[in-house]
């Protein structure tokens, strides 16, 4: 393991089975269980950057452990424990790297969507909507700024991708043809459920959760809310007081990373740059900002 003034960017459990592999986390196998396992590294335009973020990971654990709870009541979920005295026993040699930034959860078959709910028109969709009056294929009133809450909130679905690839928006008659329609319906409407409840608690903590995307899993027939769920990596989280239509507001995730990338001549193909000390810091605050503000 790489862990550089309290950052962990890489993490090697070489006596545990591991599953898979993604751009932030790495999950192990324990036959019904899986182990899933938050780094401190951080994504851009889709390539794993340098340098990781402190405490990223831990917040990322810590906000997913906190919505599992406060939603359980909508949806079951695939948690089980972050208490590393509740993991398997082949994981006690590495309670101290696995302590705060692990979720042993259940093994599910993954659903090969994503449920994405916009309740405000920012970023590509923002894009779509300038190019066409619509977002996903989805007719909007004419007229919308940029971040204005939509009179409703969307749901547009994605189609998830192997490793390495970019996930495709679909629309919902798709997702049927993927999922079957009674699925997609439930899917669709468990979604809303879920975003609406986190807009409202978070409208009472001073936040806007613009948009966010969910993931689930089957064990047996029954479907239940898998991965993260509304953290920074997964929602566009807004300060309220910040915010006003037709801006773009400042966001409690990445996106200071994004705005200083940008600023560069990097092409967004790997290898990424190096991160100014300045930007880590900063993105560090906003990770754990929204989590301390939501959970006040």
């Amino acid at each position: 393991m790489t862990v550089i003034e309290s950052v962990v960017t890489d993490i090697d459990l070489p006596n545990l089975k591991l599953f898979k592999k993604g751009k932030v986390r790495n999950v192990y196998d324990f036959g019904n269980t899986l182990l899933i396992v938050a780094s401190d590294r951080i994504s851009a335009f889709d390539v794993v950057l340098p340098n990781g973020i402190p405490h990223k990971g831990r917040t990322l654990t810590e906000l997913s452990e906190f919505w599992f709870d406060q939603t359980k009541d909508i949806v079951p979920n695939h948690l089980i424990s972050t208490d590393v005295a509740d993991f398997p026993d082949e994981t006690a040699a590495y309670h101290d790297i696995l302590k705060g930034r692990s979720m042993l959860v259940k093994k599910t078959e993954l659903m090969p969507v994503e449920c994405v709910v916009r309740g405000y028109i920012i970023g590509s969709g923002w894009k779509d909507y300038q190019a066409t009056g619509e977002v996903c294929g989805i007719q909007l009133r004419e007229g919308l700024q940029l971040a204005e809450r939509l009179d409703e909130p969307i749901f547009t679905p994605a189609f998830k991708a192997e490793v390495g690839e970019h996930d495709e928006n679909i629309s919902f008659e798709k997702m049927v043809d993927i999922v079957g329609k009674e699925r997609a319906e439930y899917l669709r409407d468990i979604s809303f459920k879920l975003y609406n409840f986190g807009r409202d608690y978070a409208e009472k903590h001073g936040i806007i959760l613009a948009d966010t995307k969910f993931e689930f899993g089957l064990i047996g027939d029954e479907i239940i809310l898998i991965d993260e769920v509304l953290t920074a990596d997964s929602s566009r989280y807004w300060p309220k007081n910040e915010y006003e239509v037709g801006q773009s507001p400042p966001s409690y995730d990445k996106q200071i990373v994004r705005d200083y990338l940008a600023s560069t001549s990097w092409d967004k193909q790997a290898p990424g740059p190096q991160l100014p000390e300045e930007v880590i810091n900063r993105a560090s605050d906003r990770y754990q900002e929204i989590m301390h503000l939501l959970k006040a």
